[in-house]
């Protein structure tokens, strides 16, 4: 499933319920965790100690990774550690695709009033531009389990979605987990005025085609337990968080389109929504590229 792991780390908010959540998918896998911390070049931190020139945010970074890999240790679960000078978003976006990691483990950002809306820039880049999956986190640790055992995809039949499928589909294998696949019918999408039975009819047919294919596709991969469910909301978003909640999904799966803006399904933020306010792990699969 996953055997290479990439968790990128400044030692922050939730980078300690991030990691533990990273060393038990590789125990479970027996996979290779990178830690990389990235020295931020933005930040002037050169000084000099003891009549030295040293950087204080690489030595830094150094203690960080060093503590992370000894956590790993305790575990049995080999790592790679490194520290690199650069922009964050970029260096580990870079790292991940020419290391061809499997999968990227961060933390959100914030806990309270304003800042639990409020994705950290690092992740929210990473997590829009990264090809590699990218698994964000709760910074507090509530509703991170493993392995999983209901795992949801949210779904429209687009590229996004599909490939977003082939993920869960995956991990449920790996994990034994339930696959939940979702589609919602915006009926916010219709406009006070337009909205018709013919319509909603009509979108509720899609809807249900979708999802058919998608069970179908699933079950044919071999995921012992499938179901599928199309529900009709004015937020897609609030109603794929209901159905977490109701279910006891502990990881959500669902398709970004990429460097040009979040997926059709996501009708502009729905996708971002859900990495900011889901209460349990959301996996996130950038659209393949045209012809991929």
């Amino acid at each position: 499933m996953f055997d290479q792991v990439l968790f990128p780390t400044d030692g922050g908010e939730g980078a300690s319920a991030a990691l533990e959540h990273v060393l038990d998918i590789a125990a479970a896998h027996d996979a290779t965790v990178h830690v990389l911390h990235v020295a931020d070049t933005n930040i002037d931190s050169v000084t000099r100690v003891g009549g030295e020139v040293v950087d204080v945010l690489e030595r830094e970074g150094e203690g960080i990774v060093r503590e992370a890999a000894e956590r790993a240790g305790e575990r049995g679960v080999e790592t790679v550690t490194e520290v690199l000078q650069g922009e964050p978003y970029s260096t580990i976006v870079d790292y991940a695709a020419s290391r061809e990691m499997d999968l990227v483990v961060m933390p959100t950002r914030g806990r309270r009033g304003l800042e639990r809306f409020l994705l950290g820039s690092t992740t929210e880049r990473v997590v829009r531009e990264s090809d590699v999956p990218v698994l964000t986190l709760r910074p507090d640790g509530e509703g991170i389990e493993y392995p999983y055992r209901n795992v949801l995809v949210a779904t429209d039949g687009s590229d996004g979605a599909r490939a977003a499928l082939r993920v869960g589909v995956d991990v449920a294998n790996g994990t034994g987990a339930t696959l939940h696949v979702l589609s919602v019918v915006d009926t916010a999408s219709l406009g006070v005025d337009v909205r018709t039975d013919i319509q909603t009819d009509a979108m509720r047919e899609s809807a249900n085609e979708v999802v058919e294919e998608a069970t179908a596709f699933a079950t044919d991969a071999g995921v012992e337990s499938v179901s599928g469910t199309v529900e009709e909301a004015a937020s897609v978003h609030r109603a794929i968080r209901s159905y977490v909640e109701d279910h006891d999904v502990d990881l959500v799966v669902a398709g970004t389109h990429g460097r040009s803006g979040l997926d059709r399904y996501v009708l502009g933020s729905v996708a971002e929504r859900l990495v900011r306010t889901s209460p349990v792990p959301v996996l996130t699969v950038r659209r393949p590229a045209d012809g991929a």
